[in-house]
C-alpha cells in the first residue's frame, strides 16, 4: 500500500507500560522527526469510539506488547493504514494473513529482542555445564572447598554435547555463539536440511536422538498448534541422568506435568524462563526443587534493552518513508512458522 504524503500519520499501539518503557519520550521524539503523531496516549484497545476515529486517519500502526488483534474490523475502521512496525519481538499476537491480503507491510525488532535471549541461553549453558548452582548450593551447605577427586568428570564444557530444537533467530544465534567453545552440536528442525545445519555447526537429527545424545538441551521452537506438547514425557524420559532441558520459548511446548516429575525426582535439571501457565500457581512444588532454576521469563529485553527495540523500529519506519528496502520485513509464508 503507497504512503500519501513524506509524513506518515501515526499511532501507537500497546500497553501504556511499553509505551512509557520501550518507546518513552526518546521514541516519541525520534517518530515525531519521522511521522505525525496522532495521540500521545498509545491504543490499548481498538473498539471505542476514539480509538476507531484516530484509526481511520492512521497510515502507520507502531505496535508492541499488548497491542490488540489488528481483524477485519480493524482493518475496515482504517483505511488508510499501510504498515505496522513492531518495537518488539513475535507479531503473532495482532498480526494475522488478513493484514498481508490488505497489502499492509509488517516489520518486527523479533532480531533485537532475540539478542539477549541468546545471551541468556548461552550463560545458563555455560552454567550448567560447570553445575554452577547446585555446586554452590551444596558448597554453602558444607563450607568447605571440595577436592578435584571429588568432582565428578562429566562436570565442564569441554567436550559438552548441545542440543538445539528449532533452527529459529534465537537457535540460529545460541549456535553462532556455541562456534566458541569446545561443545558439540546437535539440532532438530524439521525445516532445515543437513547443509544448512552443517553451516550453523550443527549436526542434523532427529528430536528423539536430541534429547537421547544431548547433555543440555535448549528450546527455540515457536508455539504452534502442531508444538504444543511436543516435548512430552517420551522425549524427557529419554534425557541422559543428570541432563539439563533450558526453555527460554514458550512454557506450552513442554508437557509440564511429565517435565515435573522428571525434576522432582532429580533424574534432570531444568532453566525456566517460561513455564505452562506462564506463572506457576504458588504452591507448585517446582518452587521448592533444588533441580529447577525458574526465571520470570526475563531472558527477552529488558531495563536497557528495551532502547535496541525502540531503535529498531524507527530505524525500519525511517526506511519506509524513505522509500529504501526494510531490514527486518515479515513476510506472509512464513507467518505461520515464526515464534
Amino acid at each position: 500500500m503507497a504512503r500519501e504524503s513524506s509524513r506518515p500519520t501515526a499511532l501507537l499501539a500497546m500497553s501504556e507500560d511499553a509505551a512509557a518503557s520501550v518507546i518513552g519520550a526518546t521514541g516519541r521524539a525520534e517518530l515525531d522527526a519521522v511521522a505525525d503523531l496522532l495521540s500521545d496516549e498509545p491504543l490499548t484497545t481498538f473498539r471505542s469510539p476514539g480509538a476507531r476515529r484516530l484509526l481511520a486517519e492512521a497510515e502507520v500502526l507502531i505496535t508492541g506488547w499488548g497491542c490488540p488483534p489488528i481483524d477485519e474490523q480493524v482493518l475496515d475502521a482504517a483505511p488508510r493504514l499501510a504498515g505496522v512496525f513492531h518495537a518488539a519481538g513475535s507479531v503473532r499476537g495482532h498480526v494475522g494473513p488478513n493484514c498481508f491480503e490488505r497489502g499492509l507491510i509488517v516489520s518486527s525488532a523479533a532480531a533485537a529482542n532475540a539478542r539477549p535471549v541468546v545471551e541468556y541461553t548461552l550463560a545458563m549453558i555455560l552454567l550448567e555445564g560447570k553445575r554452577v548452582l547446585p555446586r554452590a548450593a551444596e558448597y554453602r551447605r558444607q563450607r568447605r572447598m571440595p577436592s578435584l577427586a571429588e568432582t565428578h568428570p562429566s562436570v565442564g564444557n569441554n567436550g559438552l554435547t548441545v542440543g538445539i530444537l528449532s533452527a529459529s533467530i534465537i537457535g540460529r544465534g545460541v549456535m553462532r555463539q556455541l562456534r566458541h567453545h569446545d561443545v558439540e552440536v546437535l539440532l532438530a528442525d524439521p525445516f532445515v536440511d543437513a547443509d544448512t545445519a552443517a553451516r550453523h555447526g550443527a549436526q542434523l537429527v532427529e528430536a528423539e536422538e536430541l534429547f537421547r545424545r544431548s547433555d543440555v538441551v535448549s528450546l527455540h521452537t515457536p508455539l504452534l498448534p502442531t508444538t504444543r506438547g511436543l516435548v512430552g514425557r517420551e522425549l524427557i524420559s529419554s534425557m541422559q541422568d543428570g541432563a539439563v532441558l533450558i526453555n527460554t520459548a514458550r512454557g506450552a511446548v513442554v508437557d509440564q506435568e511429565a517435565l515435573t516429575e522428571a525434576l522432582l525426582a532429580g533424574r534432570i535439571r531444568a532453566v525456566l524462563d517460561v513455564t505452562d501457565p506462564e506463572e506457576l500457581p504458588a504452591e507448585h512444588p517446582l518452587w521448592d526443587s533444588e533441580h529447577v532454576l525458574i526465571t520470570p521469563h526475563l531472558a527477552g529485553s529488558q531495563g536497557n534493552e528495551l532502547a535496541r527495540l525502540r531503535d529498531m523500529a524507527v530505524a525500519e519506519l525511517r526506511r519506509w518513508v524513505a522509500g529504501e528496502p526494510l531490514h527486518h520485513a515479515i513476510r506472509h509464508d512464513t507467518l505461520e512458522l515464526i515464534a
